[in-house]
């Protein structure tokens, strides 16, 4: 059974960090994409990040990039979301997703997501 699960999430403080993680099980992440999204309260899920370990290419929307860095361990099979600068506006549920690549790697059609972790920005 494949199973992603998300954990970091907390509250904190604008501009401050958080590093959350991505763990794996039932499928090895080495040719895999995976990214990040999160659902804003009232607001759609939206993409934010993406790393795809088949070459080692990373993708941020604009409102992140800078401020967020997506990594892969592929020994601890686990992808991680390390987030400096934090907004109010970065207030959302983070969830990961797996596919085959970035460039296949949809919303809609994702078919293995984690259950997500919070993250509570306060201004």
């Amino acid at each position: 059974e494949v199973q992603l699960v998300e954990s970091g999430g907390g509250r904190v403080q604008a501009g401050g960090s958080l590093r959350l993680s991505c763990v794996a099980s039932g499928i090895r992440i080495d040719d895999k994409g995976i990214g990040w999204f999160r659902q804003a309260p009232g607001k759609e899920r939206e993409g934010i990040s993406c790393i795809d370990n088949n070459d080692d290419t990373t993708e941020y929307v604009d409102s992140v990039k800078g401020r967020f860095t997506i990594s892969s361990d592929k020994v601890k099979n686990t992808v991680y979301l390390h987030m400096n600068s934090l907004k109010a506006e970065d207030t959302a549920e983070y969830f990961c997703a797996l596919d085959w690549s970035c460039a296949i790697l949809d919303l809609n059609t994702a078919g293995y997501w984690g259950q997500g972790t919070r993250v509570t920005v306060s201004s």
